[in-house]
């Protein structure tokens, strides 16, 4: 599928606040723990604990969550499709997208049982 500037706009505008609860409620099920789920959020955008709940009690929306990261240097490296996207097919304009397809991609793989060490992508040596 292609995205589109309305797509991206769209999901820009969404509370990180409103969503937050849906990823968690989502890995709680699937037996992961709080630590694990922030862990993660944490490599891709260098929140720690306490700036993510700053920015939850803002009601941040996703544009300003992403635009304010510090994205990790490997997270090129997360491929694959969520919702009928291929995260590496996404073009650079829509790059609040990808972001979020990323975050995505990511939580997927944590609810999915997938090792950590795999989640958090290392370049080869």
């Amino acid at each position: 599928m292609k995205v589109t500037a309305e797509k991206n706009e769209k999901i820009g505008n969404l509370v990180f606040a409103s969503i937050y609860p849906l990823y968690w409620n989502r890995l709680k099920k699937h037996g992961r723990t709080k630590e694990e789920f922030h862990q993660v959020i944490e490599w891709l955008t260098g929140y720690d604990e306490n700036k993510l709940q700053e920015l939850i009690d803002e009601k941040v929306t996703f544009r300003t969550f992403f635009e304010n990261a510090t994205m990790h240097p490997n997270a090129h490296m997360i491929k694959g499709v969520v919702c009928g996207y291929r995260i590496e097919d996404i073009e650079d304009e829509f790059e609040l997208y990808r972001q979020c397809r990323q975050m995505e991609k990511l939580i997927d793989e944590l609810a999915k049982g997938r090792k950590m060490e795999k989640i958090l992508r290392e370049e080869k040596k």
